[in-house]
């Protein structure tokens, strides 16, 4: 793959360079650096807040260029990382400016010349880019019209738009290109902007082919990991073997005198080896390897015994919710525990990336999910101005949340700083991703609920023991590299921070109508290992462990796990996933063969994005401890569905992830060092284990907010999982994954 753009290239130079008539444009500075704005109006005016990211970049030659050729070029800062992104939002904007998708040319993120939208994370690219983007070319379909009927004389509401040309009742017609003017989308976003109606579309909704598929599927160059520049060297980093270790020493002249070496680079306790060809990287990497001495610390807890960890390991506790009564008098009160144990991201290629030094500019291709954070970070630990540093967003094979890619940009910028002018491609090996990437964290939960004597829940209390589930890039403490130096960055201080969004306390609210709830957060600043976001951050344990009680709290009172999940929803878009969802499958309580058994599962992604459900069918084979799905079904809402095939993509990933990581995914260390370092130790889930039948149905929402769909079918597979389990067995497993060992000893085998 070679590099699409030049590295000295800025926005002003693109929206210049190519003969369009938009020579300005507005990314404020808050909008790039996420900073507050240094100057306050005299006069606060109020005004409708801008829907989606245009609140923070309003202008809208942010987000849409015209050419005079009548071309049309679309500015988003968020990334593909798999979901369909450069597809979906091409559409989206298609729709409104009246011309097919494929006409139109998409830049995701980069910071020389995207909006600033921070991260590509917790299935908001749809609901606050999407939302941007349509609302931006709307307003620019409007803005054309009224210049067609000025330049053609024809009132605009006889005036139509189609396939890029704007054509009068009398036929007379004129080219978008044809109508652009200087600074003609110098304007700001109109939250009144009006918004084509549901039957006219024509993109929005329709089957579309997936743009980024056919490199992917035929070895073409899809990924950064295929990036390759002209005069490029290759680099491999050296990790210490553990998080406390510290170098003692290493031999450098013995590595610098190995065949087509070029440099050996070493900062403190980073290590690097560049040479001429990938081999050679790899040959030197390993022979400083096993020069390198190092000094290490056993400061790992007992894995056996983490609950005991993070209780004593609490910093504070904070209030998630509290509604009602404390207490509530009942028939009956249940508890539970569950626990979930650190996982990986556990991306299929290792990550990598690309860095050229040239004329005090460090350009940097990396796959990471926020190119602005990850600027800030690499210009801090570099010593430059974040202006000094430019990242492009290339796609990488693998992502799921924050795994290994910001750290391999890092490695390839620090290393490219040594090199000027020569472009530096870093390649992780297998071993590192596993060691090194920040695992998804450990937790623990705690559920209690009293029932009245018709079964009914009237208090819940509900407590969780984990971290903020986010250490992403943002400052140089933030990347490996950073941390490895002399100067040795130091990591940001974790913070209790209780958001809408949700973090560690993501979805630990249940949507369920109960009178009473105190949820805590029993907050632990510090874990014994690397942590940040994996898919879902807390909603994966969450929705498991509250879907999971659910059904005991259901077989309690005697009733379906169905029903008696409608007896306590109030939402009617939530009832009627849940009830889609059971009729597809065929939900009933008739009897199953022995080791058979099914199970139900809902949740609304944080409350607030999309809803969904599933049911599915499990066999459990006591001898082995298998457990195998034979048929899952699913029902999602996410309002209005830009792309269906999308989401069906979306969500059967979503659910194959979980599968995996509900039945065999969990990091396993030592009291020093981390012990999976590749698929033998971290067992994924196999195509021999996939369900026979994967079933989505997407309850579609025309004319309704878009709500994110991309995680939010872990967690409610995890509980589906566990209910069929107990359903099959008679007993329930507490503790994730369920492994086989797991399983044989719940079942006394």
């Amino acid at each position: 793959m070679n590099a699409s753009t030049f590295p000295e290239l800025t926005r002003r130079g693109f929206l210049a360079g190519t003969g369009a008539l938009v020579v300005s444009f507005t990314i404020p500075v808050q909008a790039q650096e996420a900073t507050p704005s240094a100057q306050t109006p005299a006069t606060p005016v109020p005004a409708k807040k801008l829907p989606g990211s245009l609140a923070d970049t309003p202008s809208l030659d942010a987000w849409i260029r015209l050419d005079a050729d009548g071309s049309i070029t679309v500015f988003t800062g968020k990334a593909e990382l798999g979901q369909g992104t450069r597809t979906s939002l091409r559409q989206i904007a298609a729709e409104e400016l009246e011309v097919e998708p494929a006409s139109i040319k998409l830049i995701t993120a980069d910071t020389a010349l995207t909006p600033n939208e921070g991260y590509t994370a917790g299935s908001q690219t749809i609901q606050n880019s999407g939302t941007a983007i349509r609302y931006a070319s709307a307003q620019v379909r409007q803005i054309l019209v009224a210049k067609a009927s000025e330049k053609l004389g024809v009132p605009a509401d006889q005036l139509k738009a189609a396939s890029g040309r704007i054509t009068g009742s009398d036929g007379k017609s004129v080219g978008y290109g044809e109508l652009v003017v200087a600074d003609l989308l110098h304007v700001d976003a109109s939250a009144d902007t009006a918004l084509k109606s549901p039957d006219s579309y024509h993109a929005i909704g329709k089957p579309f082919a997936r743009v980024d598929i056919p490199a992917k599927v035929t070895g073409g160059e899809a990924y950064v990991q295929d990036m390759r520049l002209p005069g490029m060297v290759h680099a491999r980093v050296v990790r210490p073997p553990s998080y406390s270790a510290k170098l003692v020493s290493v031999d450098e002249a013995a590595i610098k005198t190995m065949p087509g070496v070029v440099a050996v680079i070493r900062d403190g306790d980073f290590l690097a080896v560049v040479a001429r060809q990938e081999f050679q990287a790899v040959r030197a990497m390993r022979a400083m390897a096993a020069k390198a001495k190092w000094q290490e610390q056993p400061v790992l807890p007992d894995q056996d015994n983490i609950p005991a960890f993070l209780e004593r390991s609490v910093a504070e506790v904070g209030t998630v919710t509290s509604v009602g009564a404390e207490t509530a008098a009942g028939a009956k009160t249940l508890q539970a525990q569950f626990t979930r144990a650190y996982q990986m991201h556990g991306s299929i290629g290792p990550s990598a990336a690309v860095a050229l030094s040239d004329k005090g500019l460090i350009t940097v291709w990396t796959h990471t999910q926020g190119v602005y954070p990850d600027r800030k970070a690499i210009a801090e630990m570099l010593g430059v101005g974040p202006e000094k540093v430019r990242c492009i967003h290339t796609e990488g094979s693998g992502c799921y949340g924050h795994n290994g890619a910001d750290d391999a940009a890092a490695d390839a910028a620090l290393i490219a700083q040594a090199l000027p002018g020569t472009p530096v491609r870093v390649q992780w090996m297998r071993d590192q991703e596993h060691l090194w990437e920040p695992y998804g964290p450990g937790m623990l939960t705690r559920a209690s609920a009293t029932l009245d004597a018709g079964g009914k829940i009237v208090n819940w209390h509900y407590d969780l023991w984990s971290n903020s589930h986010g250490t992403r890039p943002g400052t140089a403490g933030s990347l490996i590299a950073g941390r490895l130096v002399a100067k040795h960055f130091p990591p940001d201080p974790a913070k209790l921070q209780i958001s809408p969004l949700g973090n560690g306390d993501r979805n630990a609210i249940p949507l369920y109508d109960v009178p009473n709830q105190r949820v805590n957060w029993h907050f632990v600043a510090d874990m014994p290992v690397r942590v940040s976001s994996l898919r879902g951050l807390g909603a994966y344990c969450n929705v498991f462990s509250i879907e999971s009680f659910m059904d005991e709290l259901a077989l309690a009172a005697g009733a379906d796990p169905v029903e008696y999940r409608l007896r306590h929803m109030k939402d009617p878009r939530a009832r009627k996933v849940i009830e889609v969802a059971a009729q597809k499958f065929g939900w009933s309580n008739d009897p199953m063969p022995e080791g058979r058994g099914r199970g139900f599962a809902f949740a609304k992604y944080k409350n607030h994005a999309a809803y969904l459900a599933v049911a599915l069918e499990a066999e459990v084979d006591r001898d082995s401890g298998a457990i195998a799905i034979s048929h899952v079904v699913s029902a999602v809402d996410c309002g209005e569905a830009v792309a269906p095939d999308s989401i069906v993509n979306q969500t059967e990933g979503g659910i194959l992830q979980s599968m995996s990581w509900t039945l065999y995914e969990a990091v396993h260390f030592d009291d020093t060092r981390i012990l999976s370092a590749d698929w033998s130790a971290y067992p994924i889930l196999r195509f021999s284990a996939v369900p026979d039948s994967v079933e989505v149905h997407v309850v579609d929402n025309p004319g309704t907010p878009y709500l994110g769909v991309a995680e939010a079918a872990q967690g409610p597979t995890a509980g589906a999982i566990a209910n069929a389990f107990r359903h099959a067995a008679g007993k329930r497993i507490y503790d994730l994954p369920y492994t086989r060992e797991r399983v044989k000893a719940v079942l006394g085998v």
